[in-house]
């Protein structure tokens, strides 16, 4: 048998065929139990009419049927496409059409969703869990088509951050370059390794660095439907968790938690965090457990972890991503193409076998983000000496103001430490005199602070012209992906009028 997720899940079948492969909630499938479920499905959908390369949508929260249904569909030899259970029926619609969708297997309560999306264009399949729940028992089956480590076996549409969602082609053999560059260091991966999953596994971290990378290192995953930090905490003790990864604000949960004080976290080797800037403080909270949180720079387009910090770092280098991998040079580059030098502002560009082969169905886009071997992030950012890249700000989040550029990290992360802030985002308004002004967005506790105060507290740390023009108080969350960041396009959806709703803090 080739080289496949496939083989990796009938190999530990064998060989530790009763061991817990996934936990979700209060379920739990072994190896034997999910090669076998995985692969009778496979060929379910083989004799409906999958074909090898057919794309097949996912669409359901975290549930134990999820891991049996995403291996499913790559056994079959078709392409994987997770999609975010919180879409909409036209957002499923988009995604379907831009991936060719044939078939999408659906959670009970988003099967009304799935078909509502089939009848809005070119109808699809709708394929619901009932099939699924049938077939995890039955007679042993070894189902599995086997395709060129070249092809595609998923296809992972980006977050959509930056307000553009795009296909990203996950190969076999980036998969395995994923996980070959995971786990040759100290700090990374290892083989049967117990992971803690608090993120949807339709995304980058739960579908590579959860289901896939565990399934081929012959790990235990445990998959929680929702972040509870509480039981989280109580989990990672109790199953001795030794891999955890995600946003800031989870790791920040979890510390607040009544549990974390005396919860025993030893086990933890590899905890990863990225996607936003990440708090000085709880770095120091993390490490006072014994454990250092390894800052990363990664995009789903990068196999999602491109750089991460050294543990032996993590301190002494708070606002670093690391310096790249044994295998993948992450660089900053100038717009004519030089490398910039240390200190210098440009793009953050990444080269390597983590790299995507490209966008689904999109020359054009390729091309313009792989150029000379490079991958072009969109983000900006500087190196130090020593190659240790640290993020700036991303190029389409650049707010420039009568010609200055202005940094919506940076005044996120100075807003972010007043007292009373629970979350802020920045983001541009139109301005009759400077083209754009910054306008923050901030979630606080009823009367924990007013205007005057942010105000006060950002002229005492920035220029003028950086401090915000505007400043919008709410009690509800900020609006948040499914990966746990920010949803910047929704916010500004949210606050483009925000000039006709707010007057000027200053």
């Amino acid at each position: 048998m080739a080289a496949t997720v496939g083989s990796a899940l009938s190999w530990w079948a064998r060989t530790k065929g009763g061991q817990p492969a996934v936990h979700v909630g209060n379920d739990t499938t072994t190896y034997g139990e999910l090669a076998h479920w995985s692969s009778r499905l496979a060929r379910r959908l083989a004799e409906s009419g999958v074909a090898p390369g057919d794309r097949v949508g996912l669409l359901s929260p975290n549930a134990i049927q999820w891991p049996a249904a995403a291996l499913a569909v790559i056994k079959s030899g078709a392409v994987l496409v997770p999609l975010n259970s919180r879409l909409k029926p036209a957002e499923i619609r988009k995604v379907a059409d831009d991936a060719g969708i044939t078939l999408v297997i659906a959670h009970p309560s988003h099967r009304e969703s799935a078909e509502r999306a089939a009848a809005l264009g070119q109808p699809f399949a709708v394929l619901d869990f009932d099939v699924v729940d049938r077939l995890r028992v039955g007679a042993p089956d070894d189902f599995s088509v086997e395709r060129p480590a070249d092809d595609p076996i998923a296809v992972i549409f980006t977050s959509g951050s930056t307000g553009l969602s795009k296909g990203v082609i996950l190969t076999t053999q980036t998969l395995l370059n994923i996980v070959l560059e995971n786990t040759l260091t100290e700090d990374g991966f290892r083989p049967g390794s117990v992971a803690l999953l608090v993120l949807p596994l339709a995304f980058t971290p739960g579908l590579v660095y959860g289901l896939l990378m565990t399934t081929v290192l012959g790990g235990s995953l445990i998959v929680e439907p929702e972040l509870n930090p509480s039981r989280a905490v109580t989990l990672i003790e109790q199953h001795g968790v030794q891999a955890l990864f995600g946003v800031p604000v989870i790791f920040e949960s979890l510390s607040r938690a009544t549990e974390f004080e005396t919860a025993d976290l030893s086990s933890l080797q590899t905890a990863i965090v990225g996607g936003a800037a990440v708090p000085v403080d709880l770095l120091h909270r993390w490490a006072a457990k014994g454990v250092m949180l390894r800052q990363i720079y990664g995009m789903t387009e990068a196999g999602g972890v491109a750089t991460a910090t050294l543990k032996s770092e993590a301190l002494d280098h708070p606002d670093s991503c690391g310096s790249g991998s044994i295998f993948t040079e992450v660089r900053v580059m100038h717009e004519d193409g030089t490398l910039a030098g240390p200190g210098e502002q440009g793009e953050i560009v990444v080269r390597g076998p983590l790299v995507t082969p490209g966008y689904w169905n999109d020359p054009a886009a390729t091309a313009e983000a792989i150029r000379d071997g490079w991958l072009h992030s969109g983000d900006i950012g500087t190196s130090d000496a020593e190659g240790r890249v640290k993020f700036v700000d991303r190029k389409k989040d650049l707010i420039i103001s009568g010609g200055i550029n202005i940094s919506p990290v940076e005044l996120e992360t100075v807003i972010g430490k007043l007292p009373g802030v629970a979350e802020v985002a920045v983001i541009a308004v139109a301005d009759e005199r400077w083209g754009e002004t910054p306008a923050a967005i901030i979630t606080a506790a009823e009367g924990a602070l007013d205007q005057s105060a942010v105000i006060a507290h950002c002229e005492e740390q920035l220029s003028d012209y950086k401090v915000p023009r505007y400043v919008v108080l709410r009690d509800d969350p900020l609006p948040r992906l499914p990966s746990g960041k920010l949803d910047k396009p929704a916010i500004r959806d949210e606050y483009r009028d925000v000039a006709a709703r707010f007057s000027k803090a200053r």
